[in-house]
């Protein structure tokens, strides 16, 4: 009876000690090793789109295109699996930038159309005018770049699907962000210079003032 009760202190007693070491040691680099491959930017080039960007090694996966657009995306059997669609149309008005009417309807888009965690995001993506929507549909969570050129509007969506949303979220968001669209780079804007005011003491205004004869 006593080996028994020994036998099982010893087997307890290194239960704990291994998961102690689970959790404490094993798991958080585990965990960090897995945000870390899941969110490392790959290369994207696709010169029919016009369009080259990085894409999360979490979200690549196979590419299939279609008529003005490309689909990436890591299917998985049991559940709805993250992906990436890109489309892209020419500009016939040649505009560097999105139009406030467009804008304005964009913003409020989600108020008018009811759209659940809907947000909005003027913005600049590789320093051309863009913006970026999140909102919720069909139990997803969805995230939305728009970008312009004068050349081409290229629009990108993407979603986590319905697997650890919350680091492949963060993994389409960073992904977005880097696309790059064909055509000149636009101007840098001027930084207006600073004007310095000197202040004009009495004696400044004397010296300005006539001789009286």
């Amino acid at each position: 009876m006593q080996l028994i009760v020994g036998l099982a202190i010893v087997i307890i007693g290194g239960g704990i000690v291994v998961g102690e070491y689970f959790l404490v040691k094993w798991y958080p680099r585990h965990e960090q090793r897995v945000n870390e491959e899941t969110l490392k930017l790959l290369p994207y080039r696709n010169d029919t789109l016009g369009v080259e960007m990085q894409v999360a090694a979490g979200i690549y996966g196979k590419v299939a295109d279609f008529p003005g657009g490309v689909r990436i995306d890591r299917s998985k059997f049991w559940s709805m699996g993250p992906s990436l669609t890109i489309t892209s149309q020419s500009n016939p008005g040649q505009d560097a930038e999105f139009s406030p009417q467009v804008l304005a309807r964009w913003q409020t888009q989600g108020v008018t159309e009811e759209i659940p965690s809907y947000r909005f995001e003027h913005t600049k993506i590789n320093k051309r005018d863009a913006v970026l929507i999140w909102q919720y549909k069909d139990r997803v969570q969805y995230v939305t770049a728009r970008v312009i050129s004068p050349a081409r509007i290229v629009e990108a969506t993407c979603t986590a699907g319905r697997a650890g949303e919350d680091l492949l979220l963060q993994a389409c968001e960073e992904s977005l962000r880097t696309i790059k669209v064909e055509g000149p780079q636009p101007e840098e804007q001027p930084v207006p210079g600073v004007l310095e005011l000197t202040p004009v003491g009495k004696e400044t205004l004397g010296a300005q003032q006539p001789a009286r004869h």
